[in-house]
């Protein structure tokens, strides 16, 4: 019973697959599965995977053996790879032959397949979006920095105060000690206060100019005011 349900489905899917299934013996055949990927030119080679089917004697009734694998010198694809994901997408097809034991599965294990395999390759490019697009918004960020200003709150006014001060501060300290540096360097000292002694000694009082007069130095015009 299990043969004659085994060389039915074999000439059924030699209907629906007439380019694609290959012959490896009576039961076992391998299937090429082109995968529909959104997004990729239409230059690019499509993405292929061949699966492997083998049919156990007591197939339907108990699950066929699969295996998964790339074309030979097939172009390596940056959202799938094989030779990683083969585990995951075998996998997946077990509730699938869970469901459809007893019944002729093939065609049911192939679109599964195809299908998990195209989701995958969706959510790797979706989440490759996602992260080139917070690369771009976080450099997009940065570059923001330089034409806005820190957001003010009292935080951060109060520590540009306590930064302003201190900054004044050092600029008038630094200054002083220059000019300090530059009177020391030019040998400038302050200016003296003269007492009035000193004026008058000097000459510089109003009304102190000296007169030529006696060799002790008081002047003539004062002694004469002080004659008999």
């Amino acid at each position: 019973m299990g043969r004659e349900e085994q060389i039915e489905e074999r000439e059924v899917l030699d209907s629906i697959f007439p380019d694609e299934i290959t012959d490896i013996s009576e039961t076992e055949y391998r299937i090429s599965i082109t995968l529909d990927i959104l997004g990729e030119e239409e230059e690019e080679e499509p993405q292929v995977m061949i699966l492997t089917v083998r049919y156990p004697e007591e197939y339907p009734d108990k699950a066929p053996h699969l295996e998964l694998s790339p074309p030979q010198n097939a172009p390596s694809h940056p959202y799938l790879n094989l030779a990683d994901d083969k585990p995951e997408l075998l996998e997946g097809l077990q509730a699938t032959i869970e469901e459809n034991l007893g019944m002729a599965m093939v065609f049911t294990l192939v679109s599964s397949l195809k299908e998990a395999a195209e989701q995958l390759v969706a959510d790797r490019k979706e989440e490759a979006a996602k992260v080139h697009e917070e690369k771009v918004l976080a450099a997009e960020r940065e570059e923001n920095k330089k034409f806005h200003g820190t957001p003010v709150n009292r935080e951060t006014f109060l520590k540009w105060r306590d930064d302003f001060v201190k900054e004044m501060e050092e600029i008038r300290v630094r200054e002083e000690e220059e000019r300090l540096a530059e009177m020391k360097k030019a040998k400038i000292k302050e200016p003296v206060k003269l007492t009035g002694r000193q004026l008058w000694e000097r000459g510089l009082a109003a009304g102190g100019v000296e007169e030529e007069g006696d060799d002790d130095g008081v002047p003539t015009a004062e002694v004469e005011k002080l004659a008999v």
